[in-house]
């Protein structure tokens, strides 16, 4: 798979990909002029020099340029080959941290974890290739969702999804996202109850299959699944999503260095449901989410997408 934040290296000849003109209107070059990459830039988000034939040099964006050797063989009609032509991550509308350092449970080895949204160019995501619903690179830590995708799981109740919209942690939000955050409790319902009800009692069950067998439990899956009831119950309880977890830290941690007894562990888990039970009974959450805003919402990131507003 490409890596999308591939650099040019220099003396790569490349295309043109639009018209090239001075600031009082000259053209510069036609698009599909032909040059060399005489600079590269030391990241994606910097421009590149390019040379033309007649020795004019151009500044140009990742994404106004194509490799030559892929235009000649026809890379372009590959889907691949296109999206390796758009650094997706330059679309990228918000940035946030989560995992252990948002939890609160973080160690110095623990790694960064960083989630968001990406909303695509209006041309490649109406076009015959389309974008991917998330960008990913998993030795960074790093996933980016698709602006629909990650609308339509927050809808969902995705607990993943929703740690996002209330992690303390916010790298970067553009105006589109900060909306997005300031409205985050349409994305709150009582189907919270059984998104994060149902994937902690699947989960309890695998770890107590591994208790019988074992004797070994993974006890940092434990924790998490521990984490994610207080968290579920808290929501239908005050209305938001806690994400640091507060003075249950250390127990927490506990849990996670086998040091409370697996029987302990599982009456905590079993007392939580009874909680949830309870917070489900008397919530104050609707029935379900706010589907026409997010709708609204995502319309009009569609239009920004594509230059209408």
């Amino acid at each position: 798979m490409s890596n999308p934040h591939l650099i040019i290296p220099t003396g790569t000849q490349v295309v043109v990909r639009h018209a090239v003109s001075t600031g009082a209107g000259v053209l510069i070059c036609p698009a599909g002029a032909v040059g060399e990459v005489v600079k590269s830039p030391a990241d994606a988000s910097h421009g590149y020099r390019v040379r033309l034939p007649d020795g004019v040099e151009v500044s140009l964006r990742r994404h106004e340029l194509s490799i030559r050797k892929q235009v000649q063989t026809a890379e372009m009609g590959d889907p691949a080959a296109v999206l390796r032509d758009h650094d997706l991550y330059e679309h990228v509308i918000y940035r946030c941290v989560v995992g252990s350092r948002a939890y609160g449970l973080a160690s110095d080895a623990s790694d960064v974890d960083v989630r968001g949204v990406y909303l695509p160019p209006a041309e490649l995501h109406w076009s015959l290739y389309g974008v991917p619903e998330q960008l990913e690179d998993r030795g960074a830590e790093v996933v980016y969702w698709e602006a629909q995708k990650f609308v339509v799981l927050a809808l969902k109740a995705n607990p993943n999804i929703l740690e996002c919209l209330y992690t303390p942690l916010v790298e970067f939000a553009s105006p589109l996202a900060a909306e997005l955050l300031e409205e985050r409790g349409r994305f709150l319902s009582r189907m919270v109850y059984q998104t994060y009800n149902g994937y902690v009692m699947s989960q309890f069950k695998r770890l107590e299959q591994d208790f019988r067998t074992t004797g070994e439990p993974k006890w940092k899956h434990a924790m998490h699944l521990i984490r994610l009831l207080v968290a579920g119950v808290t929501t239908l309880r005050e209305g938001h999503v806690p994400v640091d977890v507060g003075p249950l830290r250390e127990r927490l941690l506990a849990v996670k260095r086998a040091e409370l007894p697996w029987e302990e562990v599982n009456e905590w888990r079993l007392a939580l449901h009874r909680d949830f039970d309870a917070a489900y009974a008397s919530t104050a959450l609707p029935e379900r989410p706010d589907y026409a805003w997010a709708n609204d919402w995502l319309v009009r990131a569609r239009r920004s997408a594509a230059g209408m507003g």
